[in-house]
């Protein structure tokens, strides 16, 4: 058995923007040297996709890392270090159980099914708005999208989507571990969470008011049923906003991308439904915006390396679908591509933390992707684009398009 400081380990520059606008790059030459981990200046990455499968599936040996996080970026104390400590996923195992299992049977495929129609007419109505003048900035238009959905399924006030826009793109780059950021950070958490506690207490005292099939609604009753604590309850909602904003938009963002120099698929995408749930799949196999971080929680040995205990590890899902290894020519978006079930994406993670939301996401991509197309005709690159910090909520930063409006 070999010790995790004994190995001779290649250096990833995650912090640079030079390794934000390819990691692939960086992932494939630190497998030449390592097959499966490598070292930077904020812990260990895995990269290679059985690793991430098999080590995620030992999550009982893991814990949530966010605690480790935030005293990095001397956080502790304040708002938005409180609820990155007691959200969701950083809950003990039973509170995370207690929580998870409470929600999880309201978060069904036929209750994202649901919101389908809900879906079709926001991305209408924001491409009525965004098409007439044949040009755009696109990741600007697709991140209004999951925004406008969601204060729809809670009843918030339609002219408070600006700002609270602007903080989920703030807190979207939270975990890049750029501690500058903090000020605006605490900013925008704070108008995020004064939104929430406002929309719980206006519910409570006039549950007439809104709609009582909403996701407000059902969250507020599924706590109460399971008596949650009303600051869970609150951290829950404001999970959801943060966890459903960057991953649709940066992974719709990206498709688009990708489609610019693959118009067969893009048409195809505008005239076949079904079509668009296989190019979800390749696009969250391509790209995605998480990478997931963990503490080892005790002593762990795999592959014959112990990784002593409070070692931080990252996950790096949004690369994991390039694993040569595990995917045939892994650089080809190929959404007709065959995937077994061993090797199926793993954008939304793995175990008890796979995402809750997952369903949703994919409805909302699979509804965006079959409008768009019927409406931005012959879409082509306008301009400069550029990325997101690596390991934060990674994507475009920008994509400045042209296109006949149909």
């Amino acid at each position: 058995m070999q010790a995790l400081a004994e190995l001779d380990l290649p250096y990833l520059p995650v912090e640079t923007e030079e390794f934000a606008a390819d990691p692939v790059r960086y992932f494939n030459a630190a497998k030449v040297q390592h097959p499966w981990i490598a070292e930077s200046d904020i812990g260990f990455f895995i990269h290679e996709y059985t690793a991430i499968r098999e080590l995620l599936l030992q999550d009982d040996k893991m814990r949530p890392a966010y605690d480790g996080i935030i005293e990095q970026m001397g956080a502790r104390g304040t708002p938005w270090g409180r609820f990155t400590e007691e959200q969701l996923i950083s809950l003990p195992a039973e509170k995370h159980r207690f929580l998870r299992d409470t929600f999880a049977a309201k978060f069904t495929p036929r209750f994202a099914n649901q919101l389908r129609p809900m879906m079709r007419q926001t991305i209408s109505e924001l491409l009525d708005e965004w098409t007439p003048s044949g040009r755009m900035d696109f990741e600007e238009m697709a991140s209004y999208f999951p925004i406008s959905n969601m204060f729809t399924l809670v009843g918030a006030p339609r002219e408070e989507i600006p700002a609270i826009r602007s903080s989920l793109e703030t807190l979207g780059l939270a975990f890049s571990m750029d501690k500058n950021r903090l000020p605006e950070i605490h900013e925008a958490y704070e108008r995020l969470e004064d939104l929430v506690q406002r929309l719980i207490a206006n519910r409570r005292a006039n549950p007439e008011a809104g709609n009582p099939d909403d996701l407000l609604a059902l969250l507020i009753n599924t706590g109460d049923e399971g008596n949650v604590d009303p600051r869970q309850l609150a951290d829950l909602i404001i999970f959801f906003f943060i966890a459903g904003y960057d991953t649709s938009k940066n992974v719709l963002t990206y498709a688009m991308f990708k489609m610019l120099d693959r118009p067969d698929i893009y048409e195809r995408c505008g005239a076949d439904h079904e079509y668009c749930r296989k190019v979800v799949e390749e696009s969250l196999r391509y790209f995605n915006p998480g990478s997931v971080p963990r503490f080892a929680a005790e002593d762990i040995v795999f592959r014959d390396v112990l990784l002593p205990k409070d070692t931080m590890l990252w996950f790096t899902l949004n690369i994991s679908g390039h694993d040569p290894g595990t995917f045939e020519d892994p650089e080809r978006f190929d959404p007709d591509r065959p995937i077994a079930p061993e090797k199926r994406q793993i954008a939304f993670s793995l175990g008890k933390h796979m995402c809750l939301g997952q369903y949703i996401a994919r409805a909302q991509l699979q509804e965006a992707l079959h409008l768009i197309p019927q409406r931005i005709r012959n879409p082509r690159l306008a301009g400069e684009y550029g990325w997101r910090p690596y390991p934060g909520a990674w994507g475009l930063k920008g994509l400045p398009i042209e296109f006949t409006p149909a």
